[in-house]
């Protein structure tokens, strides 16, 4: 296992899309792990993989205290939403040392394949509704301040250009 890179925002690569995983393999074991590592190294509750420059469908999360239950989502879909919403303190690998508000549907049902390939669904409520829909964005290229105003936005990526890319 090694701990991987993590983006931070504005990174350009943060907004690029990943691709469907094609092969279950000891390849894809591999970077689950490393992904594992990192956001347990971090510390974080969850991790899409372009946060780490891999460009395919994989989000890590683990939401328990006692940080042993990890869930992998490969290929991860939103196959239903709430129509009650709720706002929820966010915050981001990728945007550290940052919180703020986000409202997202309350709950989510996603259907996604294990690291065998497997299909499962699962209907999630709370903070694991808010991880999931939250790391889903990350594969499609949205990083969780882009729900804020255009000046909050403005000076966060501010902030985060001078902390990290000077």
């Amino acid at each position: 296992m090694a701990l991987l890179e993590i983006l931070c925002y504005p990174d350009p690569r943060l907004h690029k899309t990943a691709r469907p995983v094609q092969k279950f393999d000891a390849s894809l074991r591999s970077k689950v792990d490393d992904m594992a590592q990192t956001m347990y190294e971090a510390p974080g509750i969850g991790l899409a993989a372009t946060q780490v420059s891999i460009l395919e469908n994989i989000i890590v999360i683990d939401i328990s205290d006692s940080r042993d239950e990890l869930q992998v989502f490969i290929n991860p879909e939103i196959i239903w939403k709430s129509q009650e919403s709720k706002s929820w303190r966010e915050g981001c690998l990728s945007v550290p040392d940052y919180f703020d508000e986000v409202t997202r549907p309350e709950r989510v049902k996603v259907r996604a394949q294990n690291i065998q390939g497997e299909y499962f669904e699962l209907e999630a409520e709370g903070i694991l509704s808010v991880c999931i829909q939250h790391e889903m964005d990350h594969l499609v290229g949205k990083v969780f301040v882009e729900y804020l105003s255009p000046l909050k936005r403005a000076r966060i990526k501010g902030k985060m250009k001078k902390r990290f890319h000077t």
